[in-house]
């Protein structure tokens, strides 16, 4: 069981994290977003120890990281793939973890085959690519085989096949009880990886629940066709946001397909669609943030 307490952490006058407050459960793939400068980062390294919490907790099966006697074994972590030795080869870095944890080294040479570098294991970290180090660290997250697993950004540098290789690693891991706690700004990803999502925002806890559970209360968009496309634009031009697509479809953002259908009606225009849209998770992720982004554009600035 992964928890997280109440936490809080303030640097100097920056509150990075407040009260944030939610549990990561076993079985299940659970996303954690939140625009940058959230505070997902800074959850995390408090998880596994590299930052102390200012109040409140972070326990990983009810004790703090730093209490635990053999951390490999309970929770493994990839959160920078390349905060390693880079004059270190593959195999001697995994082993150095190995040996600080009483893990067997016929368990290096396991986990180098399966997350696929076996064939680099004698090479310096120094000269792979940031896909090869992040599979490395993948390996060295499974080193001792735990029960809890932390992936921040893991499909960074990574190429399709290995995106859609990790995609279903999380899965098999899920699948065999474990808890797997990743974070990505990736939304396509997360939308087809993760079981449940924790949003965060400026450090607060936003909301929480299943890919399902978020999009399909969040308003989407409506397509609509018609034979005479100029004339609908000019019908719903002022009350909704329109995208026209490449097809000659609308996508009407702002209004309900049934006020889309009476204003069509209203001006005498004949529809050949009108399919509302189920929001995506990208869509409900930057509604949710929308006050908690740090850095953003702003519409409507003087040139």
């Amino acid at each position: 069981m992964l928890k997280i307490d109440h936490l809080s952490k303030r640097y100097d006058d920056t509150l990075a994290i407040n009260d944030l407050d939610f549990e990561v459960k076993p079985g299940v793939v659970t996303g954690f977003l939140g625009p940058n400068g959230s505070g997902k980062s800074t959850t995390m390294r408090i998880i596994m120890g590299l930052d102390r919490a200012t109040s409140g907790s972070a326990t990983i099966n009810g004790q703090r990281y730093q209490d635990l006697r053999t951390p490999l074994r309970e929770v493994g972590a990839l959160l920078d793939a390349k905060a390693v030795n880079p004059k270190r080869s593959a195999r001697n870095h995994l082993r150095a973890l190995a040996a600080s944890n009483n893990i067997p080294f016929r368990r290096v040479d396991e986990v180098l085959e399966f997350v696929g570098i076996a064939s680099v294991a004698d090479k310096k970290i120094g000269g792979f690519s940031l896909g090869m180090s992040q599979r490395l660290g993948i390996a060295g997250a499974l080193l001792g085989d735990p029960q809890i697993l932390l992936f921040d950004e893991p499909v960074n540098g990574l190429d399709p096949e290995g995106i859609r290789w990790i995609r279903d690693f999380f899965r098999s891991l899920a699948k065999e009880g474990r808890t797997v706690f990743v974070s990505s700004h990736l939304m396509s990803e997360m939308a087809v990886s993760a079981d449940e999502i924790i949003v965060i925002g400026r450090g607060h806890f936003i909301t929480s629940g299943s890919v399902d559970e978020l999009t399909k209360s969040a308003t989407g968009s409506v397509l609509v066709r018609s034979a005479d496309t100029p004339a609908l634009v000019r019908a719903l031009n002022d009350a909704s946001a329109l995208e026209t697509l490449n097809d000659g479809a609308i996508a009407v953002s702002g209004l309900s397909a049934e006020a889309i259908g009476e204003i069509a009606l209203a001006q005498g225009i004949a529809l050949h669609e009108l399919t509302p849209q189920r929001a995506s998770l990208e869509e409900v992720f930057m509604e949710l943030t929308s006050d908690a982004v740090e850095y953003g554009q702003h519409r409507g600035v003087e040139q």
